[in-house]
Parts: structure tokens; sequence; C-alpha cells
């Protein structure tokens, strides 16, 4: 093609030519010949909005006279356009168009696209057969250079020179890397020639006629399986055992075909089937790393140690036929250290819970860590060890061990039994089987994080300034269990905190704690409650009083009388909007007129998982997809000043290492804040209807939750299954 160049050019008096090739793999068509200097490799996608890729879909021939007449583009298809990018780039002036399909036996291989008359004249009949002719030599060429390829000695990487991803001039240089630098080939394609690990697995898994197991940060670490493994010979003879499915043992091998290998797993790992797996080198020395996890601190208790030591362990206990141990005897040790490396593991991962479940029988406990509000299972642990673990857990957080009948609430402040400053809420709750389930709440000290910083709409932050700026009256912020309300307070008492401010809290428990504030921590048991200490605080000089939530009608009253005495108070209530709070405090049997005074306003707010920075996806929507979100949005849309056009992007999850290829990383507000306005206060007076204080909110400029999660999706921030995931 490079010595007939000039001919072909000479014979459509053309200016320039590019032939495409079918990249299958990612539905796309990839320049394998060009004339001009920029770019170096065009990659088009197989749909109808560029001539090319309309041609490639159509497998029809294209002729344009003015690629700038879109009059003439939307005759031939209406999502047809031409991106003028490249000439505004270059300088250089696109006119004419002349595409046309590369066909075999009605396959189709490629495109072949010439651009410009040089006599500027439209690409006539006769260029439409010539152009015909050559494609049809072309097809044949693509077949037989295919069949070629497929009839050479097959190796790892056919997958991806077969679909274009790269090809063998790439695989050869990324060999010769490879011995270099000491490292796999698959990990040289991925780092230097930017094939993604997808594509890699899809390779491997091809040639050897297996699952590709990639590692994820989240793989259940598969404790029985490695009792006796020690991870150095792991890593020389590069196998994991990595899952128990049905009754087979799942194995990732860099090599599955491997029999000696297999031979030496078999004789290690008890079972009688086994599903050999491949993997990458650098995953499977990760997941020995993450398994056996053999970093040896105080953190793990006096006696140190890895979790294969701390299962072989637990191991010495176990012997068959054994029930349920209650307590402790020779395993003391390894318990200690499995709890506290489960804790520790749970902080590093960013955990909110741990849920520790037994299950029925003798079927293993499962332990889930609740990560951006999903649960995740950690780890599974043998059954004759449940009671022990949750016996333990007990100990450290003052409870009874000889109940197990009645659930029994406590705390553990972890930095007694491991250098780690955080303290966790303890919850045991007797199921069904005589088991005992135990789930942990993570407190984490931590700076509050800075109200500007909460993603709110310019309307709801002025608001809310307003609001917590003002010298009395009430602020609620509402939402179910976990939905962020202490963050919240905490961020508006961060802003208000000042010298000249006196600051008391009540809260149960203190999870995040400010130079400045006054706060303390409720203690039921003697008395102390939400209630009594804010009658205290009432006595103690206070500028504002926050309560750590209006759990009965006493701390509710006490609340509005704090208000209406000259202190603004601040505090949480478990509604599931703005306007429902207030028909719910009017049902407590609140007086309307002391309320309606005190109130300044209720944020309403719910936590929705954000799509992973690092790989979020844009597309463009289709009509059908935009109007969808206009009627969920259901009020004045105008008011984003967003519309339809070809400009207009959303994204969705794609999956990558850094949020363990859910596509999701991280969470952010969702919010409603409703104002006690004038209208409002003389609604709550008479007792209105929770639909009508809501059209009346509204009025005022509320924007509901559901509203400012259609907004997020228009940032980019989720996307909408999210939203209607947390929102009604």
């Amino acid at each position: 093609m490079i010595n007939l160049r000039e001919s072909i050019l000479s014979l459509f008096d053309a200016d320039r030519i590019t032939i495409y090739i079918v990249n299958g793999a990612n539905k796309e068509i990839v320049s394998r010949f060009k004339t001009g200097e920029e770019p170096n490799e065009i990659r088009v996608p197989l749909n109808n909005k560029s001539l090319s890729g309309y041609c490639a879909t159509s497998g029809r021939m294209v002729n344009i006279v003015n690629a700038y007449d879109n009059n003439e583009l939307k005759q031939i298809n209406t999502e047809l356009t031409f991106d003028k990018s490249w000439d505004e780039k270059t300088g250089y002036k696109t006119r004419q168009v002349l595409v046309a399909p590369i066909k075999f036996n009605k396959y189709l291989l490629g495109v072949i696209q010439l651009i410009n008359k040089v006599s500027d004249k439209h690409f006539t009949l006769e260029d439409q057969k010539s152009v015909t002719e050559i494609a049809k030599v072309l097809g044949i060429a693509f077949y037989n250079h295919q069949r070629l390829k497929q009839q050479t000695k097959k190796t790892k990487f056919d997958y991806l020179i077969t679909n274009n991803i790269i090809n063998r001039k790439d695989l050869e240089q990324a060999m010769v890397l490879a011995r270099k630098t000491k490292s796999s080939v698959e990990n040289v394609l991925m780092n230097d020639y930017q094939v993604t690990k997808e594509d890699i697995g899809k390779s491997l898994s091809m040639f050897y006629n297996t699952r590709f197991i990639p590692y994820d940060e989240r793989m259940v670490i598969p404790g029985q399986l490695l009792k006796g493994l020690r991870p150095t010979y792991l890593k020389n003879n590069l196998f994991v055992p990595v899952a128990k499915s049905d009754s087979k043992i799942v194995i990732a091998m860099e090599n599955p075909n491997y029999l000696p290998g297999q031979d030496a797993i078999k004789g290690l790992i008890l079972g009688k089937d086994f599903e050999f797996c491949v993997s990458l080198r650098e995953d499977i020395i990760k997941m020995i790393d993450h398994f056996f996890d053999v970093k040896r601190s105080s953190i793990m208790g006096e006696s140190g140690g890895s979790i294969e030591e701390i299962l072989g362990q637990l191991d010495n206990g176990e012997e068959e036929g054994d029930d349920e141990l209650e307590g402790f005897t020779e395993e003391d040790g390894a318990i200690v250290q499995l709890v506290n490396k489960m804790i520790v593991d749970a902080y590093n991962r960013g955990a909110s819970d741990i849920h520790i479940e037994p299950r029925m029988g003798k079927a293993d406990a499962v332990i889930r860590f609740r990560i951006d509000g999903l649960c995740q299972v950690y780890q599974t642990i043998p059954y004759t060890y449940k009671a022990a673990m949750s016996s333990r857990i007990k100990i450290m957080s003052a409870l009874d061990i000889a109940e197990r009948r009645l659930p029994q609430d406590g705390k553990i402040q972890f930095k007694k039994y491991a250098p780690l400053d955080i303290e966790l809420r303890v919850a045991t709750i007797p199921t069904t089987g005589g088991n005992e389930d135990v789930v942990m709440r993570i407190l984490t000290a931590g700076e509050p994080l800075s109200l500007d910083k909460m993603g709110m709409n310019e309307r709801d932050y002025k608001e809310f300034l307003a609001m917590i700026q003002k010298p009395y009256g009430i602020v609620l912020v509402v939402g179910p269990t976990g939905s962020g309300k202490t963050t919240t307070l905490h961020s508006a008492l961060h802003y208000i905190n000042k010298p000249e401010t006196k600051i008391w809290t009540a809260e149960d428990p203190v999870e995040i704690t400010q130079e400045g504030l006054r706060q303390v921590q409720m203690l039921p048991r003697i008395g102390l409650n939400f209630a009594s200490a804010m009658r205290s605080f009432l006595r103690a000089d206070p500028d504002v009083i926050m309560v750590g939530e209006m759990r009965d009608e006493e701390t509710v009253s006490t609340g509005i009388e704090a208000s209406l005495t000259g202190h603004l108070v601040f505090s949480t209530l478990h509604t599931n909007s703005a306007p429902e709070t207030i028909t719910r405090l009017l049902d407590m049997g609140m007086d309307p007129f002391n309320f309606s005074d005190a109130l300044l306003g209720i944020l309403a707010q719910r936590l929705v998982r954000t799509l992973c920075k690092d790989c979020k996806e844009a597309y463009h929507p289709s009509e059908e997809e935009f109007d969808s979100l206009v009627r969920t949005y259901d009020g004045d849309f105008d008011s984003l000043k967003i519309s339809y056009n070809n400009d207009l992007n959303l994204y969705k999850p794609k999956g990558c290492q850094r949020c363990q290829n859910t596509g999701y990383r991280g969470r952010t507000a969702l919010v409603e804040i409703l104002v006690g306005t004038n209208e409002m206060q003389s609604m709550i007076q008479n007792k209105a209807r929770m639909d009508e204080i809501r059209v009346q909110a509204i009025a005022n400029g509320m924007r509901t939750l559901m509203q400012d999660g259609v907004r997020k999706v228009f940032l980019g921030q989720t996307d909408l299954m999210q939203v209607r995931k947390v929102c009604m």
C-alpha cells in the first residue's frame, strides 16, 4: 500500500487516503494505513455519528460533496455529523469524502476513505466503481491475512492481535522489554501499550479455555483452604487457592495447563474436584499478600502473627466431632489476634460496620464489612469458633459473656488492645439456632467535613448558612440511620465554632470531636439522657446547643423551649423528608404556635454512591433517557439550565482497580432544605397536611431529594440508579 499510495491518489485525483480495519472487541474501526501528518492513529466507533463509522455500520458507500453541509449529511442519516475538530487543529479543510466498505463474503473487514478531489469537484460514479474494485481486492487480502494468522501457532495473545488491540510487532517489542525488566509480558502490555486488564484476561481465558480471575481487594479470604500453606511457597510456584465453589476448589495459576503444578496442588490441598483458573503473575502475588497479610506488628496482639499462623492455631483446637468451643482454652491467643486483625482490616478498608454472622448447624460463620453503604464478605470462620469470637468481643466491650438470650449494647475503646485510636459501638443480638450475631459500628475521630464541600446547590448553601448563623431558633437535620446527619451537624458547628460562642453538645456516642465544643457523652444507665443533658445545658450559659437525637416528646419540648429563650438549637430526627418532619412533630403533641416560632429550617438528606472519578465513562444519552430524567425531576427543570443537544454527556460506571471494579467510590449527600418562612409558620399554626406543606416548601424554593439527585446525575457525580435506591 505504501508503494501504491501515489498511484491510488492519482487515479482518484484525491488528496488523502485512509484504510481502516475492524476491531470487533472494542466495536470500532482503527486506521492501519493513512496519509497526512495528524493524527498518528484514528479510532472511530461503529455508529452512525461519523462518515466512516456509518459506512462500517450500514455497509453502504458514502459520497459527500461538502462535509460541512449538515443538510447533505442529514439526508443520508439523521445522526450523521462531521467532526471539525481535527480540521481546526491542523488547518486542513475537508470537503469531499468518498467512503466504501471492505468486505469478504458479506463479512465487514474494514473501510477505505478518500478525501478531497484535487480539482475541487465531487467524486464521480467512475470513482465509486473504482473504489469498489479496490475494496474487493483489500477484502480478499484482509481475509487471507487473518486466515494465515489463525494457521500459525496459537499464543496467549492471539485475541489481542486478531482484534487489532496490538500488532505482532508490538508483541515482539513487549517480549523483549519484559526480558530486560524481568517483568511479565502482560504487565508490559498494560503499562506500556495501554492494553486493559480486561482484554488481557479475555486473551488468556480463550487460550487456556478457563476462567480469568483478576485481583480484587474485596476478595473473600478462603481461610480454611490456606491452612498449612506458606506464602513463600505459593509465590515461588505462582498459584493460590481463592475459593470453594460448590464442591470444587478454585485455584488461580499463572499457567493452568502445567500438569506438575496441578499434581503438586492436589497433594497439598485436600479436595476431590479442582477448577484451575488463569491469573496474572502480579495479581497472584497480590492475592497471596492479601490472603496472608504478613505484617507483623503489635496491632495484631502481643504475640503478633500472620493470618496463616492464626488459622493454624485455630486448626490445632479443632477435631472431628467437636461441638462449639464455649469460651477460651488453648486457642485464646489466636481468637484475640483474629478479632484485632478483623477490626484493623475493617478500619483500613474504610468500613463503617463489621457484621459477624454465625450460620445454622456446622456451616462456617461469615464476617462482612459495610463499605460505602454496601455489605461485602470479608472472611469465613470455622463454626467451632463462633461462640469464642462473640465472647472475646463481649469481654472487650464489658458485656455479660454468660448472657446469650438477650440483646446487649456496649462500646470498645480499641486503643486498649492495639495502637489504633478508634471506638466501636457493639450490639449483640440472639438469632435462631442458639447463635448470636455481633454488629460493630466503627466511630473514627476526625475533622468535620467543610460545609462548602457537601455539594449543596447555591440556594441550599446560602439558606443553610443563614439558618445556622441566627441568634436563636431550632434547626433540624433529618433522615434514616446512616445518612450522615451527625456529620452535617458537626460541619455546621465547625462553621460557627468561634471563641466568643459557647457550644454544648449531647451525643450518643461522641463520634467527632472538635476543639472548642463542650461535648457530653450520654449514659442512660445512670439517667444521663438527651432531655436531662439539655436541661443542664440551659443552666450552663449556652449560646448553641446540639442534641444528638430527639427521641421523645420531652426532648423535643425542651429543645423548642430552649430555642424560644434565646438559644440556637441543632438536632436530628428519623424522618423521611423535610415536610414530613413538621407533621411528625405536631403529631407528637408539639404546640404549633411555639414550634412555628422556633423553627428556622429543616434539612433532609441521604447518602448516594458516587461514580469513580478515575474510570467513569462519558456517553451521550438518547432523547428518551433525557425525557425520563426530566419526568423524574418532576419540577421546574428549566431552573437547571440544561437542554438536550449533541454536547450533552452523562456518565456511567465502568470499574477499575481503585474502585474494586464496582464503578463507584465514595458517597455524596442529597439534600432538601425547608425554610421556616412566614407562609410556612402560618401553615404550621393551622396544622396543614404534609402535601400542602410540601407544595409551599417548593414554592419557597425547596429542591426535593430526588431533584437534587437528578441535578447530580447531570453533574456527572452519580447515576439515576443510585439516586432511585435512596429516594422515593
